[in-house]
């Protein structure tokens, strides 16, 4: 069976970086499609034997794609274009996929040199299908179109189109490092970075004794956002924060953990995404929505990188952040039970100083602790 797939920022790019992008996107189907791909002037025809259920699963998940549709191939000559049509409306008829009495409308795309133009061929398409069934026109609000796309001498028909996630193909955009808990943001960060393009290493902080039950949700987590990150592997790792905590705890100001919790997370991303190539950080920050996220907390906490750090849900309120999660997957698995973080203190500290958290970053040595963090880093191999 054969398929016309849509994409959209592609199509705009310079022709040298539009190849590079098709070529990607195409690589990146085939890792989970047996199929032969053909890109064509904006379009890409994919044939395949695997079974339409297999393709909606893969395409609709494949970012880069804005929509796909199945397709009738034929050639673009007018009584083999009438045939076509006349025996594609006796199956749609068959299967009460058409309705005579409702409206229809043909929309007609064309590449290439003809003697005939868009209006004029769908004009003509239109009154093959009227000849056939009588049925009455509405260009401007049908019950039914019919989509004929003339490319050079092929023609090709169709009457659905199934949307998929648009953006760019993963591997096009460098390799990022997220920073990803057990709750319901960083999952939603890991999904919008992959819609843009990038490829995607994890990391996880234990911060055991302080919470319980994180891993097997973080895990769980992975394996639904490794659905949207076809052709590029996602990397996962973890850290054992624990000892960390607690020496923030008995060091520093209690108002100042959250503050001094994120600041070593920071720093310890930024030593295993120089290690591991990555050119940025990563994490599911919102401004205002925790005690880490007021705009004087976020600066403090990450004065020390010097690595670029995105934060694509910062303008997202909650129920945003959570609706989009509904959509991918993590969300029921993010809600599933678990202890919280028993080192938040009871007044955190919403409006940070730098100076003083500096200072305190200084009197507690924080970059030897964070090297004695990085020192537990290992790859998460339960997946």
């Amino acid at each position: 069976m054969k398929y016309i797939i849509r994409y959209g920022e592609i199509g705009v790019k310079s022709p040298k970086i539009r190849r590079k992008f098709e070529n990607r996107l195409s690589e990146n189907i085939q890792t989970v499609l047996d199929a032969q791909i053909d890109i064509d002037q904006g379009r890409m025809i994919l044939e395949t034997s695997e079974k339409p259920e297999t393709v909606n699963q893969y395409l609709t998940k494949i970012f880069g794609i804005v929509s796909y549709s199945p397709i009738i191939e034929t050639v673009a000559e007018k009584s083999i274009l009438t045939k076509t049509i006349e025996d594609l409306i006796d199956k749609l008829l068959e299967e009460k996929e058409f309705d005579p009495k409702k409206t229809f409308a043909i929309k007609c795309r064309r590449v290439g040199k003809h003697n005939y133009s868009s209006q004029q061929i769908a004009g003509y398409c239109g009154s093959v299908v009227i000849k056939k069934t009588n049925a009455p026109v509405n260009l401007s609000n049908p019950d039914f179109t019919l989509y004929v796309e003339i490319r050079d001498d092929k023609a090709y028909l169709y009457h659905e189109k199934i949307q998929c996630l648009g953006g760019l193909p993963v591997g096009t955009q460098g390799r990022v490092l997220v920073l990803v808990s057990s709750g319901i943001d960083s999952p939603v960060a890991v999904y919008s970075m992959l819609k843009r393009g990038c490829s995607v290493s994890i990391l996880h902080f234990n911060n055991s004794p302080y919470t319980s039950g994180d891993m097997d949700k973080v895990i769980s987590n992975i394996n639904q956002l490794k659905k949207y990150s076809v052709g590029s592997k996602i990397e996962s790792f973890v850290v054992n924060y624990g000892d960390y905590l607690k020496q923030v705890q008995i060091d520093a100001p209690p108002r100042m953990t959250c503050i001094l919790c994120k600041s070593g997370m920071y720093q310890v991303a930024q030593k295993l995404a120089k290690d591991r190539n990555c050119q940025a950080i990563v994490d599911g920050s919102s401004i205002g929505q925790v005690a880490s996220q007021t705009l004087p907390n976020i600066q403090a906490s990450r004065y020390h990188c010097n690595m670029p750090i995105f934060s694509p849900l910062i303008g997202m309120d909650k129920i945003e952040i959570e609706n989009l999660g509904k959509q991918i997957g993590t969300y029921e698995i993010s809600i599933l039970p678990d202890s919280g973080c028993s080192a938040v203190p009871k007044y955190p500290e919403t409006n940070a100083d730098l100076d003083l958290v500096i200072d305190t970053e200084e009197k507690i040595n924080i970059e030897s602790l964070v090297d004695k963090v990085y020192e537990t880093c290992t790859k998460i191999k339960k997946e």
